[in-house]
């Protein structure tokens, strides 16, 4: 199973997008699988059900950082390196789904229109959801 069906897998199975990216790809930069779970939660449903900023781009950012983020305040280099990775990643994701807010990638998805996709309250959407994890692995796949 490639990386990109695994994260797919992953949403499938219940975890949250978030979950799903941070999961899959984190152990490849040292976070253990069973963190990359609790740390990716919070971010389930665009940022804890809020809809805002899409849990499989977040999840992203958080890949992006572990492989190039930081550890000492001097880095710059690390610093530039991860900020435009994430650019990258956020124009690649918006040329295919025109966007990165949670709540505009489910309206844009019939099938998700009509059943919203809350983390809390147990339902998912069986639409874009799926594919916005699909693309998230792409990208990642393709940046780094």
């Amino acid at each position: 199973m490639s990386k990109i069906e695994r994260a797919v897998s992953l949403f499938n199975d219940g975890f949250a997008c978030s979950q799903a990216i941070l999961a899959t790809y984190g152990e490849d930069y040292g976070l253990d699988r069973q963190t990359a779970f609790r740390l990716g939660e919070g971010f389930a449903g665009g940022m804890g059900g809020l809809e805002l900023t899409c849990g499989a781009v977040i999840g992203a950012f958080m890949v992006i950082g572990l492989k190039h983020g930081r550890t000492l305040a001097s880095d710059r280099r690390a610093k530039v390196k991860t900020a435009k990775l994430v650019r990258e990643f956020v124009k690649r994701f918006e040329a295919r789904h025109e966007t990165t807010v949670c709540s505009s990638l489910l309206l844009r998805d019939r099938a998700a229109s009509r059943k919203r996709w809350f983390s809390f309250r147990g339902s998912r959407s069986a639409g874009v959801c799926p594919k916005v994890v699909e693309t998230a692995a792409e990208i990642i796949e393709e940046i780094l």
